[in-house]
């Protein structure tokens, strides 16, 4: 009993050694894994050394150092106790995606509120003034009578003309099948950008007696018609822009429902018919229902789509002839520089987003916990 009375503060002590020289390797580890690749990003950014070499360096450093800085905290983390490395291992492998979502999107959410409260040139606090503007003026109004009518007219083709085709297309043989998948989904491949520029010159107008250049007018004009200005007539001009987003995102649309309408079970299918149930019935009241959350997910990601739609308008009109929307207005208010205004539209942007997210992630997770 003595023995063990003598050893035990010499076994205490060493393990209160052992422990501070785990926590110490675990700490001073990573924290020289960071410092060289901080150092290495040092290098890059102001570095004169021949493009080749940066660009090579910026993969290794950009791969394999993310690859370093996990393996040494891995590493590190199996220095500690049990109980700390239980404790630390979410912080270390979820931490560092937290704190880049937290510094490229929390932070500068707060920067931008704070904005959103002062003047044109940040320098004086004017309260919610950009915000009266913003729900008051003429140009806002507008904004946000067109971004309504891209949510309801955008979103609705996209996913109807999107539902129309899937069915069609999954009562082809499968070759033809492939084929017209492949040609409507091609233009999400083109940006909003590029398909402005197209349709520019295929909506494009010149005064009658002159040679059309614009596909629609070329056939209107070949046909005894005369050519009509096709982004200078509210507000059919916002509906011929809402046609481009649907020419583009029909075919994402098409894809996720397709993918949804072959996980229909062919039993529930059959015993509608045993039932009685005619092609429409069936087509509604089991298929529709049964792919309901495939659905909701293509209506939620294309009206979050519309509502922060901005390339084609810029591209088209500019936002003139009454074709302003929201992230359009917001760019117009930063370029002046209006820093107040353009703040105050992005939270005001910000805040109409939400609920469809929070939607959609309350969707989400509801099937998640079905599959459970």
């Amino acid at each position: 009993m003595e023995v063990e009375t003598k050893d035990r503060p010499q076994n205490v002590w060493q393990w209160i050694a052992t422990t501070l020289g785990r926590i110490l390797v675990a700490l001073v580890i990573p924290a020289v894994t960071f410092v060289v690749l901080w150092r290495v990003f040092i290098f890059l950014r102001d570095s004169q050394a021949p493009s080749w070499v940066i660009a090579i360096v910026a993969i290794f450093w950009g791969v394999g150092g993310v690859a370093a800085l996990f393996i040494v905290a891995n590493l590190a983390l199996e220095q500690l106790p049990a109980v700390w490395r239980r404790r630390l291992v979410p912080f270390v492998f979820v931490g560092p995606g937290i704190a880049v979502l937290g510094w490229y999107l929390f932070v500068p959410t707060l920067r931008t509120f704070y904005l959103s409260l002062r003047g044109s040139s940040s320098q004086e606090f004017v309260g919610l003034k950009n915000y009266i503007y913003a729900f008051t003026s003429s140009a806002m109004k507008e904004s946000f009578l067109n971004n309504l009518l891209w949510l309801v007219l955008g979103t609705g083709l996209c996913v109807v003309l999107g539902l129309i085709i899937a069915v069609l297309a999954d009562r082809t043989p499968a070759w033809f099948e492939t084929l017209i998948k492949g040609l409507i989904f091609m233009p999400m491949a083109i940006s909003l950008v590029g398909a402005g520029v197209i349709w520019k010159f295929v909506y494009n107008f010149r005064p009658a007696g002159k040679d059309q250049i614009g596909l629609m007018n070329a056939l209107v004009t070949a046909m005894g018609g005369e050519p009509f200005a096709w982004l200078f007539k509210p507000p059919l001009n916002t509906i011929f822009l809402i046609l481009i987003l649907v020419w583009m995102q029909t075919g994402f649309a098409m894809v996720i429902l397709s993918a949804a309408l072959k996980g229909v079970p062919k039993e529930l299918l059959e015993a509608g018919r045993i039932d009685g149930a005619n092609e429409f019935q069936i087509f509604f009241r089991i298929v529709i229902p049964y792919i309901q959350g495939s659905i909701v997910t293509v209506a939620t990601t294309i009206a979050l789509v519309t509502l922060k739609v901005f390339d084609i308008v810029i591209t088209m009109t500019g936002g003139s002839g009454g074709t302003e929307v929201i992230a359009n207005q917001q760019y117009r208010m930063f370029s002046l520089p209006d820093y107040g205004k353009s703040s105050a539209i992005a939270m005001v942007l910000l805040l109409a987003v939400i609920p469809i997210i929070y939607y959609n992630l309350r969707q989400f997770s509801s099937r998640t916990e079905v599959f459970r």
